[in-house]
């Protein structure tokens, strides 16, 4: 097996001897390419933001920004990485480098003033630069709205990187002054060709070993071995265990590029999300096919969260506050979890067993998640937190309704947050479906919604709040579907 290594700012790096367990930021940082920082370690401040090229939505490949703290170098073994040392360009002998048009516009418009966090700002800011579906943008009124630029800037993709001392306007000022690349700029170039294929790793040090295979069966296989392994995706999650909590494993499977688990079909019957499809490829391939997913995605995390995670690691982690798991509950989704031996469905609502606990053994992975077809046209998810974008939520709710003929027929609803596990909104529905979509209906049926599951006292809120936001839920949506009949 030919030795681990990373292209980083075009050269070839091999990743030996770093113990298996580095990360992406430590390994650039003992390279030399210390612009990528340290803040959190957890994947909230942006500081460490490098690109690494991915297969396109529009294009063959796409520069998509993560946060190299979270993501194991080895993740990265064949792959190709840009920081923001990389983003210059040579100028002519004995001339410096030729700044990035993202890196001129952040010093010519004051978007930097200690720099710590900078780098990754810029790198973060030039995912977004070369976007291929980046265009001029504008709302109703024929200006830009107050979260595009009119460059068609979606600021968005700067939701995961935190300023402590410049103040947004002059960042969001060099987002919203970028213009398109040229055609001369070698990144904007590179996009035409396909990324680095996925390789074949086995990279071991320290007695801990981190393992991708080239296919599903290859990958259950060794789980069987190996039910002691660490599945990673993403590594949003097991990335914060190891840097905050000190986890290490003695063997990491990486499933993120099985072409089994990457696949998107929407077919008569259901649409079938991949469990290893990034939710900004999923996002982006369905293009609001699913509109409860649709105002999912964008309350997710933050867009540098969004383009490691995945559904599979969401469910997989059973946590009781992701918020994927309310959402598919209202969707009536189904978990396909794959073994050696085969392949079984099961109803997400029959999945979660308690708290991080799942029906899936150590041997299965979660292939895919399917989303029966029609969809209930009457859909919405409501998270209750402290902040707007990036942060956890303290009450999840999640609906979906058939409402004919001025009567629901049908209600599915998910909550999070509530309850030891994701749940459905059992009695709550019950007491919805049969009954005129009124604003009496909603105000009888709320205090049934207020008494669903076990909300808890913690730091984020109490039970009391969780209660009553659980209420005001349900109120909200009647009010809302009511305008937008009425608009």
């Amino acid at each position: 097996m030919v030795a681990a290594r990373v292209t980083v700012n075009g050269e070839e790096a091999p990743i030996a001897p770093a113990p298996a367990h580095t990360t992406v930021l430590d390994f650039l940082r003992e390279r030399g390419l210390t612009g990528t920082k340290e803040g959190c370690a957890e994947g909230e401040c942006g500081a460490c933001s490098i690109l690494v090229a991915r297969p396109g939505v529009d294009k063959p490949t796409d520069w998509v920004a993560v946060n190299a703290c979270l993501v194991p170098v080895a993740a990265l073994d064949g792959q190709e990485v840009v920081t923001s040392e990389g983003l210059a360009t040579a100028g002519a002998p004995g001339t410096p480098p030729v700044l990035h048009p993202v890196q001129k516009e952040m010093a010519v418009r004051g978007g930097s003033q200690c720099g710590y966090c900078t780098p990754g700002f810029v790198c973060s800011m030039a995912a977004e630069y070369y976007r291929p579906d980046r265009c001029a943008h504008a709302d109703a009124e024929g200006g830009s709205d107050a979260e595009h630029g009119p460059n068609g800037f979606d600021l968005h993709a700067l939701s995961g990187n935190l300023c402590r001392c410049t103040g947004y306007r002059p960042i969001r000022d060099a987002a919203f002054a970028v213009g398109a690349p040229t055609e001369e700029d070698p990144l904007a170039r590179r996009r035409e060709q396909a990324p680095p294929a996925p390789v074949a790793t086995e990279y071991a040090q320290d007695d801990s070993v981190f393992v991708r295979k080239d296919t599903l069966a290859e990958t259950l296989r060794l789980l069987r071995e190996r039910p002691d392994a660490v599945v990673v995706a993403g590594s949003t999650d097991w990335g914060v265990e190891v840097n905050i909590r000190s986890r290490r494993a003695g063997c990491v499977v990486a499933v993120d590029r099985l072409p089994e688990l990457r696949e998107l079909r929407v077919g008569p019957d259901a649409v079938e999300i991949g469990a290893a499809l990034t939710l900004t490829e999923i996002e982006r391939r369905l293009d609001g096919e699913v509109p409860l997913l649709a105002e999912l995605f964008p309350q997710f995390a933050s867009r540098l969260i969004r383009n490691g995670a995945t559904l599979g690691g969401n469910l997989g982690t059973g946590s009781p506050i992701g918020d994927s798991p309310p959402a598919l509950l209202a969707l009536e989704a189904s978990v396909v979890l794959a073994d050696a031996d085969g392949e079984r469905e099961v109803p997400l609502a029959e999945y979660f067993t308690g708290y991080r606990q799942s029906v899936r053994r150590p041997d299965e992975l979660i292939r895919s998640v399917r989303i029966p077809l029609p969809l209930s046209p009457v859909t919405a998810f409501h998270k209750i937190a402290k902040r707007r974008f990036d942060d956890i939520s303290s009450v999840a709710v999640a609906f979906s309704l058939d409402v004919r003929d001025g009567v629901v027929h049908k209600a599915r609803i998910g909550l999070g947050g509530v309850a030891a596990t994701p749940i459905r909104a059992l009695a709550t529905e019950a007491a919805l479906e049969g009954r005129p979509w009124t604003a009496e209906t909603a105000e009888a049926v709320a205090p049934v919604l207020r008494d669903e599951g076990t909300p808890m006292d913690d730091h984020r809120a109490s039970a009391a709040y969780r209660s009553a936001m659980l209420g005001r839920s349900l109120l909200k949506l009647y009010t809302r579907t009511t305008e937008a009949v009425s608009s």
